[in-house]
């Protein structure tokens, strides 16, 4: 290319460059605490009102819960409920405001809307989940799902689910209400996760498997094409799912078997 014209091309880009740099906007700077202001997926406020929720559950899980709802960047979180945790206690940040009897009084105290239910165990969180509903009728369940997370088309998530770091729902999956999909697992074409159900971390499922209702799939399993696993139904880590569990059992092993009967509520963890 001839001299002159190079010249000519890199004045142009010069001129470019300036003028969108004098047409953006200047950084705004971080809040120091998600409470303090809307924070985006990316860390950026964007001086924009957000609705204001609740996260129910003040340990372990809820941490978790706190991180996506941040990094997500769709709500703002006005404190925690526990029953088990005194008013004025911190988790990263967030005080727990009361006990989850108390949400009727906070929603109309605090502005909130609605929240998500912060607790691992899948009993537990179908309970609290019914005492919401039936103490609060218009608390709207949120759902939940970290940017990170790979959402195929067709997918459908119920009302406060969450999908966690690098969850993947592929095309035509649905997860029901108050699911959860933990961290790096996927539920993969055309599969059903029921109502309150939960894949721990690194679960794989082939393509149309059935999980159903309270079932949890714990850490590191794997459930081929085709499988049903029925309702409050608990498969143990590390197994290999090659044929269809019954429901109200305890199951594990390569491949899994029926170990013993459970009942719903029974302790997995």
């Amino acid at each position: 290319m001839p001299t002159g014209i190079l010249a000519l091309r890199q004045d142009a880009l010069r001129t470019a460059a300036a003028g969108l740099s004098a047409r953006r906007p200047p950084d705004r700077p971080r809040p120091a605490r998600a409470t303090d202001a809307v924070v985006g997926a990316h860390g950026a406020d964007y001086g924009c009102r957000v609705e204001r929720i609740l996260v129910i559950g003040a340990s372990g899980h809820a941490e978790i819960v706190l991180d996506s709802v941040e990094k997500e960047g769709r709500y703002q979180v006005a404190g925690l409920v526990d029953d088990y945790r005194a008013p004025g206690d911190e988790l990263l940040g967030y005080r727990v405001l009361g006990p989850h009897r108390d949400i009727p009084r906070l929603m109309a105290e605090e502005g909130v809307i609605g929240g998500i239910v912060g607790i691992g165990d899948n009993w537990t969180r179908r309970c609290i989940w019914n005492d919401v509903r039936r103490a609060a009728p218009d608390f709207r369940f949120v759902l939940v799902v970290h940017p990170s997370a790979q959402l195929a088309r067709g997918t459908s998530i119920g009302a406060g689910s969450l999908i966690m770091v690098g969850g993947i729902l592929n095309a035509g999956a649905r997860m029901g209400d108050n699911c959860v999909i933990s961290t790096n697992s996927s539920l993969d074409h055309d599969s059903l996760m029921d109502d309150h159900a939960s894949l721990s971390g690194k679960v794989a499922t082939g393509g149309n498997v059935h999980i159903g209702s309270g079932t949890a799939i714990m850490l590191d399993v794997t459930i081929a094409h085709g499988v049903s696993i029925g309702e409050h139904t608990v498969v143990g880590a590390g197994s290999l799912v090659l044929h269809d569990l019954p429901a109200y059992c305890v199951a594990y092993g390569t491949p899994a078997r029926v170990i013993r009967r459970r009942a719903p509520g029974d302790s997995y963890l």
